[in-house]
């Protein structure tokens, strides 16, 4: 955080079907000095966004015939980047950072690059602001996201108490889910080749 004089975290809750990432990021925040933390209700996105993330009875995870997966929650980048940047107009705060990734995105349209920079673009415009919106980890895959981690000493606080899995555990989480093996498939390409992946991500990341 000693790039920003002060960083705010947002967290929505959207109904999501694992409520234990709200209480996770509460915990992360608070461990590493955020100058505040905000859970907003947007439960209307669950009315509207039907998704495995967002129904019990979708099993997670399928492809639809148009190559998106069900995990995918339509709308929902756009409402929350939307509403990160009205909280930033409000705290006077100069940008959004968004953890979307492209490189290995598992086929969400809103984690594009041309999407982010097309919606900032929109934010601009409609607020008269100069929010802007970063993404660090943008073109860095997961092993360097990892290498990322252990850059800055949180590796074992990344790996042991963040929550990605789809079926809600904590950790390395249920080891069978599309998202629990992309996270597996970077630590372990990133514990392989420490030199290499680190050598990439601080050319591609200029540390």
């Amino acid at each position: 955080m000693e790039r920003y004089d002060e960083v705010h975290c947002i967290t929505f809750d959207y109904g999501q079907r694992h409520r234990a990432e709200i209480d996770v990021a509460r915990d992360l925040a608070i461990k590493l000095g955020a100058s505040a933390h905000k859970v907003l209700d947007v439960g209307l996105l669950n009315e509207l966004a039907i998704s495995s993330l967002t129904r019990d009875n979708i099993p997670v995870p399928t492809e639809s015939e148009d190559g998106i997966p069900n995990t995918f929650v339509p709308g929902r980048n756009i409402l929350f980047l939307t509403l990160a940047a009205i909280y930033a107009y409000q705290v006077q705060a100069e940008a959004v950072i968004t953890g979307v990734c492209e490189t290995d995105f598992s086929g969400y349209p809103d984690c594009r690059d041309e999407f982010v920079k097309a919606l900032n673009k929109a934010i601009v415009l409609g607020m008269a602001r100069d929010v802007r919106f970063e993404t660090p980890l943008m073109w860095l895959n997961k092993a360097e996201t990892w290498a990322l981690a252990d850059h800055y000493q949180k590796l074992d606080l990344v790996r042991q108490e963040t929550l990605t899995c789809y079926n809600g555990i904590q950790g390395d989480g249920c080891g069978e889910c599309a998202a629990c093996h992309l996270r597996s498939h970077g630590l372990n390409d990133y514990l392989a080749n420490r030199a290499a992946v680190s050598a990439s991500l601080k050319e591609k990341a200029g540390l």
